[in-house]
């Protein structure tokens, strides 16, 4: 079973930048995005993707955050947020049950530049795992999106230059620490121990031909999803967004 996430930074820039044949081309099983920033009857109705069922969550404000997740098979259940009201909305959440797993699509919040975020952003850590405690205590979870972090010193660039910038402060990287104690598997890393292998890049300075960049995109699984992992990869050759889509294959 083939996954794929893509942060797309817009979904209706996405379409025009050819989205819809990239995904016919690939054919994941499951797609996530994140950052669709665009409401279904505002895409749906254009040139769109076939053979996939789409779900979304989308933020109150228009033109915000959403994610959408496209799937092949018909899910047990849908779960739009974590159940808080404050968080869920900014459409950064969604839970499908599958019939071996649940999967969850996230787009975590930025902390800012100014880390004027980075308090609400400790927060929904905590409640972010809470919601995949939960869900993993009755099957198995598969989660993947932007996580805004890079875990560390490895998965970005310039490390000694951004120790206290959004994305790299202290508190950030712990709440990704919590993740994994918890049992979560960083599935790339199951692979690759080097740095270089980044997914999200800056527009300016030509960073992405430099390759100077972060790895911010994830696909974490539960520890007992282990054996079943057989891949994990970054397609850093597609463009259409200022990230790159990430992607994993189990064997279900």
């Amino acid at each position: 079973m083939r996954f794929i996430s893509w942060n797309v930074n817009g979904l209706r820039s996405a379409l025009r930048k050819g989205f819809g044949d990239w995904l016919a081309a690939g054919r994941p099983d499951v797609l996530c995005v994140q950052e669709a920033r665009a409401l279904p009857e505002e895409v749906e109705g254009t040139p769109w993707p076939q053979g996939y069922q789409t779900h979304w969550h989308c933020a109150e404000k228009r033109g915000y955050s959403g994610v959408v997740t496209f799937l092949r098979e018909t899910p047990r259940k849908v779960t739009r947020g974590m159940g808080i009201a404050t968080d869920d909305c900014e459409g950064r959440v969604l839970t499908v049950e599958l019939p071996e797993f649940f999967l969850v699509n996230a787009y975590v919040p930025n902390s800012q530049r100014s880390l004027a975020r980075l308090p609400y952003r400790q927060k929904w850590d905590l409640e972010f795992l809470a919601h995949l405690r939960r869900l993993d205590r009755r099957k198995p979870v598969v989660v993947c999106g932007d996580f805004n972090v890079a875990h560390q010193a490895r998965d970005l660039a310039n490390p000694k230059a951004n120790v206290r910038n959004h994305g790299f402060t202290v508190e950030e990287r712990g709440g990704f620490d919590a993740l994994v104690q918890a049992g979560f598997v960083d599935t790339f890393r199951e692979f690759e121990s080097g740095g270089g292998h980044y997914t999200w890049w800056s527009q300016m300075s030509g960073a992405r031909a430099r390759n100077v960049g972060w790895r911010i995109d994830y696909f974490l699984i539960s520890q007992r999803l282990r054996p079943a992992l057989k891949r994990a990869f970054i397609q850093r050759d597609v463009m259409g967004s200022d990230h790159c889509p990430v992607g994993i294959e189990l064997d279900l």
